[in-house]
């Protein structure tokens, strides 16, 4: 379907004004938002607009029954300089997926892809150039219906903002296996990319990181046994020359560097085994030296190198080198920018795109 995206430029960009050797986390946007609306039943008036502040209604449904779903996704620019987009309908999909499980609507994923490819055409200046950098995307939808009661909303709003982002992690990272709190169970909203499923991470993610960790590893609801995934990223053990990543089994992300990195692990020749594994495995593995490496991926961080595990007053030491999360690492940012051939198929290049 074709679509008339109305496009209201700023008069002056504010991209001279950013260092882009230094660049605050999550806290620099850039110019323009795409924005629609659902009203009525259908998804109407698709445009982009100088960045602003939206007016909202004090009973806004999304606020007091939590309504909210969000995508991240990044796009970088190849060795021509043409803006390029990684696996757009990945996400396209995934947030269709979150919004029927949070019952809202879907929205159209030809649209999705459009409006990104117009968005990040406009804001083309944004991408950074620096090696591990990229304009991050932030697509999400709400409800926005003026209304208290218990019920799904009639009217939503998606809209995808960007900012320019560095390297998430430029260390080797700490993780804390949690014993009390949990993230998801299966039945629950643990596989969709929900906003209520982060706030409920918050408390859990400072804790750790007041003993000294980086990231909160979280256990399954029942036993507090088997491993799920990380805050930001699913997770990835190499076990005596074999990859194994939890399965998902209705409460873990449905991860798309994940299903990514999975592709890539294969084409090298390794085996990939998606299977329950508990903290006690990944411990025992490093006790008998058999645990070769482990690390998390996710569109922010790209691939976190790990490298220790606290678990009840105990640390599991991991590995100090990550050869093989290091070569998926610089494979994924070698395909995103175009200078190796993308084999797969994953990236959708943005070109003659009218952006006025």
């Amino acid at each position: 379907m074709s679509y008339n995206i109305n496009i209201t430029k700023v008069e002056k960009s504010k991209v001279e004004n950013i260092d882009f050797n230094n660049i605050p986390l999550g806290t620099t946007f850039t110019d323009h938002m795409f924005i629609c609306d659902f009203e009525d039943g259908q998804w109407t008036n698709p445009r982009i607009e100088p960045l602003a502040l939206i007016p909202t209604h004090p009973a806004a449904m999304a606020l007091h029954y939590g309504q909210a779903i969000f995508e991240g996704m990044k796009a970088t620019v190849d060795s021509e300089g043409n803006p390029m987009l990684f696996r757009p309908i990945k996400n396209a999909e995934r947030l269709n997926f979150s919004a029927d499980r949070m019952g809202m609507p879907e929205f159209p994923e030809d649209l999705f892809v459009e409006g990104l490819k117009q968005l990040v055409a406009l804001e083309k200046s944004w991408i950074p150039p620096k090696d591990g950098s990229a304009l991050y995307l932030r697509p999400f939808m709400y409800a926005d219906e003026p209304f208290i009661g218990m019920r799904a909303a009639t009217q939503y709003k998606f809209i995808i903002i960007a900012s320019p982002a560095g390297p998430f992690f430029s260390k080797r990272i700490k993780l804390w296996a949690e014993k009390q709190y949990i993230r998801a169970v299966a039945g629950g909203t643990g596989e969709a990319k929900a906003a209520g499923n982060y706030a409920a991470a918050i408390r859990p993610t400072e804790l750790a990181k007041a003993k000294g960790y980086d990231q909160v590893l979280w256990l399954d609801a029942v036993e507090h046994k088997y491993i799920q995934e990380v805050g930001t990223m699913n997770i990835f053990f190499k076990i005596d020359g074999k990859f194994i990543t939890p399965g998902r089994d209705g409460a873990i992300l449905d991860g798309i560097t994940r299903i990514s990195v999975m592709a890539l692990l294969k084409a090298k020749g390794f085996e990939v085994i998606e299977r329950p594994i508990s903290i006690d495995e990944v411990k025992e593995a490093s006790k008998n030296g058999t645990l070769e490496e482990a690390f998390g991926t996710g569109t922010a961080v790209g691939i976190a190198y790990i490298q220790e595990i606290g678990v009840n007053g105990d640390v599991i030491h991991v590995s100090n080198e990550s050869p093989v999360g290091l070569d998926i690492n610089n494979t994924l940012n070698a395909i995103k920018t175009g200078t190796i051939e993308d084999t797969f198929n994953w990236m959708v290049k943005i070109e003659n795109v009218l952006t006025s």
